[in-house]
This record gives structure tokens, sequence and C-alpha cells, in this order.
């Protein structure tokens, strides 16, 4: 479905970003990865998925502009890269903040301003945020990383109506929790903050909010992005899909 297809997915070297790295591989895309890992390891996704890869530190906005260069024109591009820090917003440390939402939003706009040309070009373009529930609800205690997915999804709705006569789709994907590495290790700062236990954390606070009670996981991300990338969704665009287990609907 996706062959002649290149995909730069950022943040790909574990939880959803490989999710959907290995999704969109499967159906035949070229894929770019990026992120942060073991060097051998990441070789060996490389040779598994017939992938490259490029370390950009995401939060530097030159390192974003080499690597787009580097990469040339893609037609898939997935704005996965994220991070989470926990904590009051009365002690929430200010590096943490600037951190998150350079980020979780800033290099999304940088990819995005650096892809769209050759997008244009082509008359062909995917455009995924991974952005979150909490794009669409608050919790407490996390004021920077709700308040860059609350803008990642406003900055998708923007693009969206820019590019809609060029051939161009953007959509976020809204994930309830997912068990990922950025879940895990945001438990020790819920238990802190809250004065709770990991088995409180997890069932009182992270399942609480979804009605099915389980986790969402990273190939239901993934099966969505495939989704949103093929020729059925061509008039998908604009669009924020939770996959929450019912949180949002609440």
């Amino acid at each position: 479905m996706l062959k002649e297809k290149r995909a730069l997915v950022t943040g790909s070297t574990s939880g959803i970003g490989l999710a959907i790295a290995r999704a969109l591989a499967a159906e035949g895309a070229e894929v770019i990865l990026n992120g942060l890992g073991n060097p051998e390891e990441i070789a060996q996704l490389c040779q598994e998925l017939g992938a490259s890869y490029n370390g950009a530190n995401l939060m530097k906005p030159d390192e974003i502009a080499a690597m787009m260069a580097d990469i040339g024109p893609i037609d898939i591009l997935v704005n996965n890269a994220g991070m989470q820090h926990v904590a009051p917003v009365e002690d929430f440390p200010p590096d943490k903040w600037d951190a998150i939402i350079a980020l979780n939003l800033s290099a999304a706009f940088h990819t995005t301003r650096l892809a769209v040309p050759g997008m244009k070009a082509k008359g062909w373009g995917r455009i995924i945020a991974t952005a979150s529930a909490h794009s669409l609800v608050a919790s407490p205690y996390k004021s920077a990383y709700v308040a860059a997915k609350h803008a990642i999804a406003g900055f998708t709705k923007t693009i969206a109506l820019e590019l809609a006569t060029h051939g161009i789709t953007a959509n976020c994907i809204s994930p309830g929790y997912v068990w990922t590495p950025l879940v895990e290790n945001q438990i020790p700062d819920t238990m802190a903050a809250r004065g709770m236990t990991r088995e409180q954390v997890l069932n009182e606070v992270l399942l609480a909010k979804q009605p099915t009670r389980s986790f969402v996981t990273p190939e239901d991300v993934a099966a969505l992005a495939v989704f949103l990338c093929s020729d059925a969704a061509r008039n998908i665009t604009g669009a924020n899909y939770a996959i929450d287990g019912g949180w949002t609907a609440e």
C-alpha cells in the first residue's frame, strides 16, 4: 500500500513510534528512524525494518534542519517524539517545561515546515501527530505536557486547512495510557506528587481514567496511523482521533 513512500517517524526507537515504524515498513514504506537508544539495538532495528536512522536532537532546531536536509523529501511525517514530567505547577522545574515544549511541540513545527515543500511538489503527503488524550482533557501535575498536547492539536488543525488543496492531510492520534517507557517512567513522579504506591498509581490514576480498565497498545495506534496514510483516508484531515478506552467520552 505504501511502496515508494518515504516516512520519517520521530521518537521511533521504542514505544509507539517503533510500532508505527514497523507498521509502515510492513506496508512497504521506506522508513527513517529517529530517537534515543543503544547504537547496537538501533542498528538491529534498521536491519529488521530495512530502515535508516538519523539521531538528531529534536530539541535543537539546527539539528532538525540538518536532519531534514540530510534525509531529503519525505511523503509521510509522523511527529511522535515526546517526553513527560509530573509535578505541581509551583514546583515544576522551568528547564523541564522548556524541554517538554521544545520536544513535544516546537520540534513538530520544525519538521513540518521543512517537510511541506517536498510534499507540495509531489501533490501528496501525510502528516500525523501522536498527540494524547491530554490534547482533549487535562490532568493535574502535567502542566507542560497538557499545554503542549493541546497546542499540537491546534497546530494540526491549522496546517490541515493550509494544505487541504495540496493532496496533504494532517491529523492527530490521541491515545490514552499506552504501556510504554514514557508512561512507566512517570510512575515514580506521580507516586511522589500524589503520595501513592505504584499499584495505586496504576489502578487509581492511570487505568481509572479508561473505562475499559486496560492499557492501549502501541499496535492499536500504529494501525490507525497506517489507515490515515492510505488513499481511503484522503478526505480525513484536521481530525483528532482518540484511542483511549472511552476516557474522553466521559
